[in-house]
């Protein structure tokens, strides 16, 4: 293992580790790592656990340069030992971080009749050596109920395919490639939990060991660290229930406005019904829009007076002119510096789903936004969703409705705009008009006139799924666009004729996609989106990811930040973030959340983060 070490630390696929050894007291003394509590002839039992997590984790620390923290440990065994790294790993959520647990001898509901654990008084009460009644509250079915999920447990199980058959058919289940696939199981189910198994070749022996521990570590040893990560700041905003962004908007006096759809009410404001669409400047004013059905936003946009421009969706009537409504309708709204609506728009196609996902306010005062439609808006539908883009007056009056869309699923999901131009990004299941597909979904984008005449049109991405979320116009005049590309985080810059500029792609092992975008000095900007990979310190499932690229397209600089738990992103894979840049140059974001920020509680199971990060 030293080797392994030792050469894993030279090729940089592991930090440096101080790598402790203790072995525990057998026979009578008890041994498994745990506390025996064995009293019976001959030696008691002994608190062995209780000496290696609290004593010898104490003069650890006081000895060498350690940093005292459970994003900085990693307990490991195997056989026995792996079934002691897996109780300290979930008992003492507080000191550890990860487990490498290898061909653990763990049993449930109880050790077959031949297994050490019957003996030596480890899992004894009194006279007895053996109590089912201790074994089954130190055994992990017992902990996986009591897990803290704001403390996150990365757990990497291996096991040999030769691992020795109990001769009794009543204990095959006992076996332990058996047991380690019923642990993986039962562990993955866990909020507080992500685990890995893997099945090597080979029986109870260093034939899998070996191999095993070097796999562990290239798992888990990467997500040491001696810091901790960066959270998300308090308070939350919500409500018990659950809640959604849908947008943050900056303005010239340094105040902030935020979006979310809200499932109860907020700061005393009535609840209609099922999600509301809220709009607040924390600290001053708060508004609540609603009816029966559902109301959700999907942006924000300042305006020159200190108002805001917000869009989305209701499946009501939420201007009072649509009686009757029962499909999603789009919606545009403009609320006045102190929060009352000088106007509401709510348009759609008839008996069809209409959705705006995008919002930019024109030079005028006006806006701009994108969706889709299953119906027909501008002539006929040209496949099961069309892309849409749409200009509102001043106003709110629709001044034109564009619909794009080829015969598969297209949406429209970002929009940005100039004096002269107006942007378009989104995805499609199908080559568009004026595009050519390149497999899977394809993430595309799109320049208007500010007639609603198309430009021109183009794809981004590669064969696989692929989806352009958003879109931003830089100082430099370039039209900068972030989503996906087969899981990588792809940002893409354009001119105004449509000229490929550059391209970015920020990619981990695991699931990266930029959502938001917003331009800083310099021809810079920064995307957010969310990271599932390690881009600085994990918090834990997918963190807030910010990249900051000049105006070329190349990174200056990565972070992430976030709780234990999911951030920027939904149960359904699809990211919950918006970001602004500030008067002072800071870039504002807000997203979604299930964790807790720092020094503050989660209202409900999901709710919405503002954050100001610099740019």
């Amino acid at each position: 293992m030293r080797t392994t070490l030792d050469d894993m630390i030279r090729t940089r696929r592991i930090p440096p580790v101080i790598a402790v050894m203790p072995d525990a007291p057998w026979s009578e003394r008890g041994n498994w790592y745990v506390d025996s509590r064995h009293t019976g002839a001959g030696l008691p039992g002994r608190p062995v656990e209780t000496a290696l997590t609290r004593d010898l984790i104490a003069h650890v620390d006081a000895t060498y340069r350690t940093a005292p923290i459970r994003q900085a440990r990693l307990v490991g065994g195997y056989s026995m030992g792996g079934a002691g790294a897996l109780r300290f790993a979930l008992a003492h959520q507080d000191l550890f971080g990860a487990a490498a647990v290898l061909s653990p001898a763990v049993y449930t509901p109880l050790p077959p009749s031949d297994s050490s654990a019957r003996d030596h008084g480890a899992f004894g009460e009194g006279g007895a050596t053996f109590s089912a009644e201790v074994y089954r509250e130190l055994n992990y079915p017992a902990l996986l109920p009591e897990l803290d999920p704001d403390l996150p447990v990365r757990l990497f199980v291996a096991v040999g395919d030769d691992e020795y058959a109990n001769p009794d058919p009543a204990d095959a289940r006992h076996d332990l490639d058996f047991e380690s696939a019923a642990l993986y199981n039962a562990v993955r189910r866990s909020p507080a939990i992500s685990a890995q198994l893997r099945v090597l070749d080979g029986g109870h022996d260093w034939t899998v060991w070996t191999p095993a521990f070097e796999q562990a570590m290239a798992e888990l040893g990467p997500g040491l660290s001696t810091t901790p990560p960066t959270g998300l700041p308090a308070p939350l905003h919500g409500t018990p229930a659950t809640d959604w962004a849908g947008g943050v908007a900056a303005h010239a006096d340094g105040s902030l406005t935020v979006a979310y759809a809200a499932s109860g009410p907020v700061d005393g404001q009535p609840h209609a019904g099922r999600l509301d669409a809220v709009v607040a400047r924390p600290g001053t004013w708060t508004r609540q829009l609603g009816t029966a059905a559902d109301e959700r936003l999907y942006g924000l946009a300042p305006l020159p007076d200190g108002g805001v421009l917000a869009a989305g969706y209701t499946k009501g009537d939420l201007d009072g002119r649509h009686p009757g409504n029962a499909t999603d309708d789009a919606f545009v709204a403009r609320l006045d510096a102190n929060g009352e609506v000088r106007w509401l728009t709510q348009f759609g196609a008839p008996d069809a789903a209409d959705r705006l996902y995008g919002l930019t306010a024109a030079p005028d005062g006006g806006a701009y936004v994108a969706g889709y439609t299953k119906g027909a808006l501008d002539g006929a539908g040209a496949g099961d969703k069309d892309a849409i883009a749409a200009r509102l007056t001043p106003g709110g009056e629709v001044a034109w409705i564009r619909q794009y869309g080829g015969p598969g699923e297209d949406k429209a999901t970002g929009v940005a705009a100039d004096a002269t131009t107006v942007y378009l990004t989104g995805s499609a299941t199908a080559a568009l008009p004026g595009t050519t597909a390149l497999g899977g979904l394809d993430g595309w984008i799109a320049a208007y006139s500010t007639a609603g005449a198309r430009t021109w049109a183009t794809t981004a991405g590669g064969p696989g799924d692929d989806r352009l979320n958003a879109v931003t116009l830089t100082t430099a005049g370039l039209a900068v666009a972030t989503g996906v590309s087969a899981g990588d985080a792809l940002t893409v810059a354009h001119t105004a004729s449509g000229r490929r500029r550059w391209e970015h792609t920020l990619a981990t092992p695991s699931a990266d996609e930029g959502a938001a975008v917003t331009p800083l000095p310099g021809g810079e900007v920064m995307v957010a989106g969310y990271t599932r990979g390690r881009v600085g310190v994990q918090a834990g499932g997918a963190d807030v990811l910010t990249l900051r690229l000049d105006a070329r397209g190349g990174q200056l600089a990565a972070a992430q930040l976030g709780t234990a738990r999911d951030d920027a992103v939904d149960p359904f894979a699809e990211p919950n973030l918006y970001a602004a840049t500030t008067a002072s140059g800071q870039v504002a974001v807000s997203g979604l959340t299930y964790g807790a920020p720092e020094g503050g509680d989660a209202p409900g199971n999901g709710d919405v983060f503002l954050a100001t990060l610099p740019g």
